[in-house]
């Protein structure tokens, strides 16, 4: 099947299904005469998002847009992708410039207040790449607790946000150098992946193998599944995502991997130690504990220790 009819296959099998599922709950819950504005909302906000194909717009660090003082920019668009996972858009301060963010690197923004009254600080990786002129995405994850994405999630198109930089807040760059890249990823860890994916899959000539393993709680919480499942069916060959679901429901539809990641999925799914691979990590605490010993922890403990993979392979997002 080709690239386009595999897309096409996955809308007519998931996407679909999925928005006419939503659309009637949003209908059944509609005051009456008023299905038309619900209607038109929810397409808006389904249809009008994708991350689209891999595409590499790679940059020295040092060249971002914002600097080390908090700069504000204005929400140009807002876009549900889950029940609770929203994209935002936001505009630059030259809108002929790009972000200029290097590979896998993070903003820190600053928005809504602690139970002590000061601003909430949380990094975020964009999903767009530097191709973007004039404006960047942010794929935010809104916790029921969560200060900062639910005064996100608050925001009108035109509301402002801080954002800035720090350099120092910059990880391993691409080209990476090894062949084998395996990625271990917790919830919102996917977005430094995604940029990650943008310049291996999308730089030409670039040969290297991805091994991905995906923890979630189940699969209406995973992020980015949809851009993941498209960029497998286009490169097949050099990109595998396995999805590990933690509290999926028995009995549900699901027939991939259940639990949490462990020594027989690491063996299974990810390059075995080599000086030919290079491993990412990027989610929970725990994730990071179980896995390779706390992020700011620069020895490498926890399972990928124990199965023989050096420190100097593993890289804590």
């Amino acid at each position: 099947m080709s690239d386009t009819g595999a897309a096409a296959q996955y809308l007519i099998d998931h996407q679909i299904p999925q928005l006419v599922n939503e659309l009637m709950e949003k209908l059944l819950a509609a005051k009456p005469l008023q299905p038309v504005p619900f209607l038109l909302n929810l397409l808006d906000s389904r249809a009008g998002y994708a991350v689209g194909p891999p595409t590499s717009a790679v940059v020295a660090p040092g060249q971002c847009v914002f600097g080390e003082d908090w700069s504000s920019a204005p929400l140009l668009a807002k876009v549900s992708i889950s029940h609770d996972t929203r994209v935002f858009t936001f505009g630059l301060p030259d809108a002929n410039k790009p972000l200029g963010l290097s590979t896998c690197a993070c903003l820190l923004a600053q928005g809504g207040r602690d139970d002590t009254g000061n601003p909430v600080v949380r990094p975020y990786t964009p999903v767009s790449t530097n191709a973007m002129v004039g404006k960047f995405e942010l794929m935010v994850k809104i916790y029921p607790q969560g200060k900062l994405s639910q005064h996100m999630d608050a925001m009108g198109v035109g509301d402002t946000l801080n954002f800035k930089h720090i350099p120092f807040n910059v990880k391993t760059q691409y080209p990476f150098g090894k062949q084998k890249l395996g990625m271990f990823v917790g919830g919102t860890g996917i977005t430094p992946m995604l940029q990650a994916l943008h310049a291996v899959l999308g730089t030409p000539g670039d040969t290297t193998v991805v091994s991905m393993l995906y923890g979630s709680r189940t699969e209406a919480d995973v992020l980015g599944k949809e851009t993941l499942d498209g960029w497998c069916a286009s490169h097949g060959h050099r990109l595998k995502v396995a999805h590990v679901l933690s509290h999926e429901p028995e009995g549900s539809a699901w027939r991939g991997e259940r639990g949490f990641i462990n020594k027989d999925l690491i063996a299974k799914y990810m390059p075995a130690p080599s000086d030919d691979c290079i491993l990412f990590v990027c989610g929970p605490p725990p994730m990071y504990n179980a896995l390779c010993g706390p992020r700011d922890q620069k020895e490498l403990t926890g399972l990928l220790a124990d199965m023989g993979y050096a420190a100097a392979q593993v890289y804590k997002f």
